[in-house]
């Protein structure tokens, strides 16, 4: 079984800041990157090192380059694996004129949405832009989906 997802302790006193972790144990799960995408997605600030999701007791955070999103578990209502996606519609940051939701994507080979109860921001600052889910194209999408399924207690 191939685990791509990883624990990560943090110690309380470290100081907190835009996409630091969040207290306590965490499990972060890089994102996938297709060849491709890697220097157009570079020049948006957005590398393997600035790409992440950390799912803990305390806080789901996404990183995407300069885009942060950040809630709570609780406020997770559930996951699901979607793709193979076209390029033009999951490269990059994305908002879903459908459903208002944002996509982070940096492949096309499929991604893991999670929902909201209560919408929150991510594409831009401020509250006015808020997403009822994300879409995510993290290196393994099922095992996101099942440590949401878990709850955030690793």
């Amino acid at each position: 079984m191939r685990r791509t997802g990883y624990v990560v302790a943090v110690p309380r006193d470290e100081p907190a800041g835009p996409g630091a972790l969040p207290p306590g144990p965490v499990r972060r799960f890089p994102f996938r990157f297709d060849p491709a995408f890697r220097l157009p997605l570079a020049l948006l600030g957005v590398r393997p090192t600035t790409a992440w999701l950390d799912w803990g007791p305390d806080a789901l955070v996404v990183r995407f380059g300069p885009w942060l999103l950040r809630t709570t578990p609780g406020n997770v209502t559930g996951a699901e694996l979607s793709g193979p996606y076209r390029w033009w519609r999951a490269i990059g940051p994305h908002l879903s004129a459908a459903d208002g939701g944002v996509t982070f994507g940096a492949s096309v080979a499929g991604g893991v949405c999670l929902r909201f109860a209560e919408p929150v921001p991510g594409l831009a600052p401020g509250p006015w832009l808020r997403h009822p889910a994300v879409t995510v194209t993290v290196a393994d999408p099922a095992a996101v989906r099942d440590a949401v399924a878990r709850g955030p207690d690793l």
